[in-house]
């Protein structure tokens, strides 16, 4: 996956809404939003594994927690299906003015209910994707069982779901009844997939067909198999997230312009808040991620700060040669380079000058071994050494660099 990059937006109500972004390694081809099930979380598996699969194949993901739910702030118990929606719609506007509006929408459980009646709110998305979603959205109710008389009698009334406790008041009941989410479906106007389970014990099959029904093409219906209703298998939440990923790219267009985000100076590195040393790294259109290895508690997602080093010398090292070798018409194929780094004594370094051989202590080696497709005699191989001499970044590590160091406000 992608760097993970951890924002908050003002929802519905007023409330923080705490979000990540699942953001492509390289450029960004559209924007999507997936919203979880009832009183789950932005963190559950089917949503971190469905943002991850769209993330590798450039499409960023927005998943949020609803108002009251997971790390958003706001109370539970005032929020119902209409905040939900509410909710989404102010996601798409946090896209829009700070990436780009979001061209795709997914939605788990009453998650799916709530994407099929905010998309005619967001005019910029083009296809919607629903994942054992009911198509009626007081389907919820239920899940309160005995409860449901105590909140009809005294207005409010705490329920236990998943083994937690929600205060569920009357009103939620009277704004779901009043949703009709084929209605919805049917001006739509949009590229749908269903994705069900058969054997869903929560949201029932033939919930998948009302929804399919009550669309018009184009549509799709992909059956989840042997999953449960939380994609709680890891090989369910892949295989819906590789089917999304796969079915969504049908409707970005692959001459559209790409997303960027918005300028900004320089190279930024920025905590996710996964793990203890994984950091976000943007630099112009481009992301990847910055960690350590497991063995020194990192999580082993990303190059090293040691290994961006490395990389930047046998970048610069083969760009360098190739720009010798096409100036010079050699044609010595591809080149390659791998680049080790370890920390030695200095008076074991073969390749040091006197000056730094005569250092106490240890210095840092970075051996590079050159490869190259072609037949390359002694006098070219001599040459090519020398030219990699010359890499801007080798003179650089070699040479001496000035750092200057602020503390600037966060905002800058």
């Amino acid at each position: 996956m992608a760097g993970v990059q951890k924002v908050t937006f003002t929802g519905s109500k007023g409330e923080a809404l705490a979000a990540r972004m699942d953001m492509p390694a390289g450029l960004i081809r559209a924007t999507a939003i997936f919203a979880h099930c009832f009183t789950c979380s932005k963190d559950i598996l089917a949503a971190k594994r469905i943002a991850g699969e769209l993330s590798t194949r450039g499409i960023a993901v927005l998943r949020f927690d609803f108002t009251g739910l997971g790390a958003s702030d706001g109370d539970f118990a005032n929020t119902n299906f209409s905040s939900n929606v509410g909710d989404l719609v102010r996601a798409a506007d946090f896209l829009r003015q700070n990436y780009e509006a979001p061209s795709i929408l997914v939605g788990h459980s009453l998650g799916g209910a709530a994407v099929l009646c905010a998309a005619g709110a967001i005019p910029e998305v083009k296809a919607v994707a629903t994942i054992g979603a009911p198509a009626d959205a007081d389907h919820v109710i239920q899940n309160f069982g005995a409860s449901l008389d105590a909140i009809e009698r005294d207005g409010e009334a705490t329920v236990t779901l998943a083994g937690r406790p929600f205060k569920i008041q009357k009103q939620f009941l009277e704004d779901i009844r009043t949703q009709s989410i084929e209605q919805h479906i049917g001006k739509l106007k949009r590229a749908l997939m269903v994705l069900h389970s058969p054997i869903d014990q929560t949201v029932g099959i033939e919930n998948a067909g009302r929804i399919f029904a009550a669309a018009k093409h184009p549509k799709s219906f992909v059956s989840l198999d042997s999953a449960d209703h939380l994609l709680s298998n890891p090989e369910d939440a892949a295989y819906a997230a590789e089917v999304i990923s796969a079915w969504a790219g049908r409707f970005i267009a692959a001459d559209r312009p790409v997303v960027t985000s918005p300028d900004r100076e320089g190279v930024l590195v920025a905590e996710t808040g996964e793990g203890k040393f994984q950091n976000f790294v943007r630099s112009g259109k481009h992301r990847l991620l910055a960690d350590e290895p497991i063995s020194v508690g990192g999580l082993d997602s990303g190059l090293s700060p040691y290994d961006f080093l490395a990389a930047a010398l046998g970048a610069c090292t083969s760009m360098t040669l190739r720009m010798y070798a096409n100036f010079k018409n050699l044609d010595i194929g591809p080149i390659s380079v791998t680049v080790l780094h370890e920390k030695i004594h200095a008076a074991d370094c073969e390749a040091c000058a006197e000056e730094l051989k005569s250092t106490s202590g240890k210095i840092d080696q970075f051996e590079r071994r050159i490869s190259v497709g072609g037949s390359v005699d002694a006098a070219l191989q001599k040459k090519l050494l020398e030219i990699a001499d010359k890499c801007p970044v080798h003179k650089t590590l070699e040479g001496k660099a000035g750092i200057v160091t602020r503390i600037v406000p966060e905002q800058a």
